[in-house]
């Protein structure tokens, strides 16, 4: 089956090859015999009933500094001549973001969009993880200083974090004498309308922030990242480090209590965080990351559990299969 594939995504110029999921994709597509073309949310267009773009057909390699090769520039239509349409660029989760889920639910029922775009919508990594509050940290969702203070009061230590941030970007640590609290909060409602995310702090993250990726509603693989010194964020993106690990029983019960839902709402690649081998944090589905770390350190082929998902689901004769 050659599939002709449309990746939506951030500019190719600016992605690091050694980690990047969506290169890696891509580059699992084009060893398939699959065409691969690339373009930009904001190139999306809808007239009559079609939604289309301008998509450079590419080809990637694995080499630094010389990993794509764009051919001429086309007018692809996605409803009509793309087979798949991978969603992957980064947030942050605006309206911008919000729009390109939108136009793009107009051909899911002819294109298969991964992930689901109404999903994406409908589940933003930090609200939609609320529906599993049983295997959460404590957590509060608020505007108020005078919340945030009480929580604080309750839970010593916290961590505060944009509601819809993400790439470990503008989260702190507040001790438990809430110095900075009152600014901090300030800081946050100048700068974002909706409320913000506050959890009691984990000292266990210094043993690790777990990435673990599910396809389809299965457990791909996972990967340890482990902040740095000085350092409580892990994410790779703020420069942690990532390390093979192993699924704890707790670890395994979110991903048995979340997998059928992923399944149900089309989000086929999903990355969930868990820290500390017990507590659920996000669950990444606009452009998860990771499945290049898990194949260095497994040897686990997550691209290609993820293409064969995708050409399971258009072999069987139904997007909706």
């Amino acid at each position: 089956m050659t599939l002709t594939v449309a990746v939506q995504m951030d500019p190719l110029e600016s992605i690091n090859i050694a980690g990047d999921s969506s290169f890696a994709l891509m580059l699992a597509a084009q060893q398939r015999g699959h065409r691969v073309f690339h373009y930009a949310a904001e190139d999306l267009n809808w007239s009559d009933g079609h939604l289309w773009t301008r998509a450079h057909p590419v080809t990637v390699q694995r080499v630094v500094g010389d990993h794509f090769r764009f051919g001429e520039p086309v007018r692809l239509d996605l409803g009509e001549e793309a087979d798949v349409v991978l969603m992957r660029q980064d947030p942050p989760f605006d309206l911008g973001y919000i729009t390109a889920t939108h136009l793009l639910e107009r051909i899911a029922d002819r294109t298969l969009v991964v992930n689901d775009p109404a999903s994406v919508r409908n589940a933003p990594e930090k609200v939609f993880v609320l529906d599993y509050a049983r295997f959460m940290p404590p957590t509060l969702v608020t505007r108020s200083l005078d919340e945030a203070r009480a929580f604080l009061k309750r839970h010593g230590a916290i961590v505060v974090k944009p509601l819809h941030g993400n790439g470990g970007k503008a989260i702190f640590r507040v001790g438990a004498e809430g110095e900075n609290l009152s600014a901090l909060i300030e800081v946050f409602n100048n700068m974002w309308r909706e409320p913000h995310m506050v959890q009691a702090f984990l000292p266990t993250v210094a043993k690790g922030d777990k990435r673990i990726v599910l396809v389809d509603g299965e457990v791909a693989g996972a990967i340890n990242r482990l902040p740095s010194e000085g350092e409580f964020r892990s994410n790779l993106a703020v420069g942690g480090s990532a390390e093979k690990t192993e699924l704890t029983p707790r670890e395994r019960e979110i991903c048995a209590a979340l997998g059928p839902e992923l399944k149900r709402r089309g989000l086929l690649f999903v990355g969930i965080d868990v820290i500390g081998g017990e507590w659920l944090t996000e669950i990444n589905v606009t452009s998860p990351t990771g499945i290049v770390a898990i194949e260095r350190f497994d040897g686990t082929d997550v691209a290609g559990m993820i293409w064969d998902a995708i050409e399971r689901k258009l072999g069987r004769g139904g997007i909706g299969a």
